[in-house]
């Protein structure tokens, strides 16, 4: 009977860490690790021509924040053509589907904003769904982060890739 009771105690006192964690991060200027935080507070809106995207190219990870809702978070980033892009992985997933919500938000209203360096900078996210500008992309995953993505996970909705495009500021 005492193990069951410390067992239940362990699991109450953990969903209550979790969920203060969470709702500290949700009150954040941006996301703590890998939850999601609060919208934006801190960073300066670049203004001024399209930056050089390529200096992304070996960056492991960036914040970005979506206006609806305004969440952040941190995310993989792809350097292709001098744009640059997002994947989310294991959509098809229980666990994709359950922890990764901003996909079909960014599908529904793709305004966003990418923070690097402490700059911001407005961007609209758009579903790549062109097999032909898919590959270079997977391919660019396999080789940055080691992953075995294939082509027929973009086509199956088992990883979706987003383009990161330039918006007029919020």
């Amino acid at each position: 009977m005492f193990i069951v009771r410390f067992l239940v105690g362990v699991a109450i006192l953990a969903v209550v860490i979790i969920g203060g964690v969470a709702l500290l991060g949700r009150l954040s200027d941006g996301p703590i690790g890998i939850l999601a935080g609060g919208p934006f507070e801190s960073g300066e809106l670049h203004a001024g021509a399209e930056p050089d995207w390529n200096r992304l190219q070996d960056v492991q990870t960036v914040e970005f924040q979506l206006l609806a809702p305004a969440r952040s978070r941190t995310t993989w980033i792809l350097v292709h053509g001098g744009r640059i892009f997002i994947p989310s992985g294991y959509m098809n997933s229980t666990w994709g589907r359950l922890w990764k919500q901003w996909p079909p938000e960014a599908e529904q209203d793709g305004r966003a904003v990418l923070r690097v360096e402490g700059k911001l900078y407005p961007r609209r996210l758009v579903r790549v769904l062109d097999p032909a500008l898919a590959q270079p992309l997977v391919a660019e995953l396999n080789r940055k982060y080691g992953t075995e993505a294939t082509i027929q996970a973009v086509e199956s909705g088992a990883l979706w890739l987003f383009e990161m495009r330039p918006r007029s500021a919020p």
